[in-house]
């Protein structure tokens, strides 16, 4: 964002004629004293003009936003009798919903492009209307828009070319700069998310600044299209997603002994560390949440349920005021902090139905939480001890990560004196673990409650993901007005430190799944060791002893029994993606050995039981990458 304090010293002078004058070809929207400016807007008088580019993400926003309005024009103008049914934005794109008979194909999708392409040169003409909205939406195409005014009031409409457009946020103020767009699926999504309402059709696209841009992502797309964690998951028997239940995994057994891998080793590194696993109730009275804060900001994202009485309750979208429950459940001294609570319960967040992607955005999942109970004396001591968890839990998947600190924001809330020393604090454990200058400071983006650690990781395909966040809260203690007994005897304010380091389980392995294309490390496998035989009975036996010896010291190991040739069942296996295939034939039936091949290094040959073993546990105890 690029702020300007405009003096206004030539007069009136239109937004476009600022621009110009002030060499800025970049603007996505343009606002002066907080209102959005349009192109031909005026601006005649002084003020804070603030313009906002595709970097800022309002700007970003605005710029996907506008793209689907023209998507919504071009539908129309091809299919008169369609209705717009609203629109979204996603991590990397947008998307409008329609309801019109048919489906879209490919060459539908085509021609609503070049459609688009043909109103973008046109010309656009914008009209905010601010009076009477629902009266300017009472013919029939606007049906879907009548419900969505009355459900958000803080929906924005537009006639844009004589068309009503409901939208969620500002269009960007110029659409000249809208170019750079690629129209990439259609699909079905019921009205609103809700399985008893009309299915309508979806065309999903991306937008960019720069065909640059739009480029690099069009062949990352590709590569995650070969990679994607839900084609992934049902190939490799992990998990699937059903209609029923929208955004909420089903986890098949392998799927399932994968993630009880992963939760059994971030229980035994965290009871190591000194932290104490709690579980609390998935419902909780909105009381509790009004209490957080939750319920005035947060409440559109939780799933709500009024009781018979009255009474609201809420499936808990986090897990902040349960960990301060078990806190309160007894009087706290000085001497029991650090307290760590930390829990992997299911949350629910309703997350839009055009968000839902695969793992890696669902509405039900498991998250790594913990909440730091600590005097201010521990800050740097405590986030010391956070960030060597974080490292560990990245380096046994070989991942890369950085981390940045977010600062004080313009509207925070509590003492200045207490902030600051929070920051110096954050500032010199960061300097001391990774080095003056090896992270990024992201002023003012601090949350208004603390300033805050985040990690970021990068996976194979060269995508940034947000995973860890380590956040100071001076706030949510008082709120609930929990307290420890000091040294002196006095009551004090603890502080809360709120952590995670692999967020979202199901998104970490939705994650990693693409990361890894499905061929995990050897410690993390759902199947370590497959065990294949020609189909002779004495090796059929002998084969048996063998997994079930594995599986007596804990290797995850299953034998291929089919009635198939040996080279389907070593193909199978390879399908599979699993680290090691032992073979059994006559020769190591009467050998008493095994013949081992290797998903990476192909034919090992023969070797005794013992030796693999040796191998295989050490590769195992060792989170070896090298497998």
């Amino acid at each position: 964002m690029k702020k300007i304090l405009y003096q206004n010293k030539v007069g009136n002078i239109t937004v476009k004629e600022f621009l110009k004058e002030q060499g800025i070809n970049d603007a996505y929207l343009v606002t002066m004293d907080g209102m959005r400016l349009q192109i031909d807007d005026l601006i005649d008088k002084e003020g804070e003009i603030c313009i906002y580019n595709f970097f800022d993400e309002i700007g970003k926003k605005a710029q996907r936003v506008s793209t689907s309005a023209i998507l919504a024009l071009a539908v129309k103008k091809l299919y008169p009798g369609s209705k717009l049914a609203g629109e979204g934005i996603n991590e990397n794109g947008f998307f409008y919903d329609f309801d019109l008979e048919g489906t879209f194909k490919s060459e539908d999708l085509v021609k609503v492009s070049k459609q688009m392409k043909s109103i973008l040169r046109q010309g656009i003409n914008v009209e905010r209307i601010n009076e009477n909205l629902i009266g300017n939406l009472s013919g029939e195409s606007d049906d879907y828009l009548r419900d969505i005014l009355n459900q958000s009031k803080d929906s924005i409409l537009y006639n844009i070319n004589g068309i009503n457009i409901l939208l969620q946020s500002p269009l960007c103020v110029n659409f000249s700069k809208i170019k750079n767009f690629k129209l990439l699926n259609s699909s079905t999504a019921y009205w609103q998310g809700n399985e008893k309402n009309k299915m309508l059709q979806r065309i999903y696209g991306v937008s960019f600044d720069t065909r640059e841009q739009l480029d690099e992502y069009l062949e990352l797309h590709q590569k995650l299209e070969r990679r994607n964690n839900k084609r992934i998951g049902k190939e490799l028997e992990l998990f699937f997603f059903d209609d029923t239940a929208p955004g909420m995994p089903y986890w098949l057994p392998k799927g399932l002994k994968m993630f009880n891998v992963l939760v059994d080793f971030w229980r035994k590194e965290h009871e190591e560390r000194g932290y104490q696993e709690f579980s609390a109730p998935l419902l909780n009275d909105s009381e509790l949440w009004k209490i957080s804060g939750h319920w005035e900001h947060y409440r559109k994202d939780m799933f709500v349920f009024n009781g018979e009485n009255g009474d609201e309750k809420a499936l808990k979208p986090m897990s902040c005021p349960n960990a301060i429950k078990v806190y309160q459940a007894k009087l706290r001294s000085y001497k029991d902090l650090p307290l760590r609570f930390n829990d992997i319960d299911v949350i629910h967040r309703n997350e839009k139905s055009g968000e839902l992607n695969g793992m890696l955005r669902v509405r039900m999942f498991r998250q790594d939480d913990s909440h730091n109970f600590i005097r201010e004396d521990q800050i740097a001591s405590e986030i010391k001890d956070i960030l060597e968890i974080a490292n560990k839990f990245y380096s046994v998947f070989g991942l890369e990560y950085k981390v940045s600190l977010s600062t004080r924001p313009e509207s925070y809330i509590g003492d200045i004196s207490i902030w600051n020393h929070a920051e110096e604090e954050l500032k010199s454990v960061l300097d001391s673990t990774f080095g003056p200058g090896n992270y990024n400071v992201k002023y003012g983006e601090g949350a208004f409650y603390g300033p805050k650690i985040d990690i970021q990781m990068q996976d194979s395909l060269g995508r940034e993901w947000q995973m860890g966040t380590i956040q100071l809260d001076f706030q949510l203690p008082k709120r609930f007005g929990i307290t420890y007994i000091s040294e002196d005897g006095k009551k004090e304010t603890p502080i809360i430190l709120h952590r995670v380091i692999y967020g979202s389980l199901e998104r970490f392995i939705g994650i990693i799944t693409e990361h890894f294309d499905g061929a995990f490390p050897l410690w993390f496998s759902p199947i370590q060791v497959e065990i294949v035989t020609f189909g002779d009975e004495a090796q059929l036996e002998y084969g048996k002893q063998i997994e079930k010896y594995l599986r007596t010291i804990g290797v995850r190991a299953e034998i291929n029994s089919k009635n198939e040739s040996i080279g389907r069942k070593i193909r199978y296996a390879q399908t599979q993606k699993i680290p090691y295939v032992i073979i059994i034939g006559n020769s190591e039936v009467t050998n008493n050995n095994i013949s081992v091949r290797s998903r990476k290094y192909g034919d090992l040959g023969n070797m005794q039981l013992d030796a693999f073993l040796t191998k295989l546990t050490k590769e195992i105890d060792t989170y070896s990458m090298d497998n």
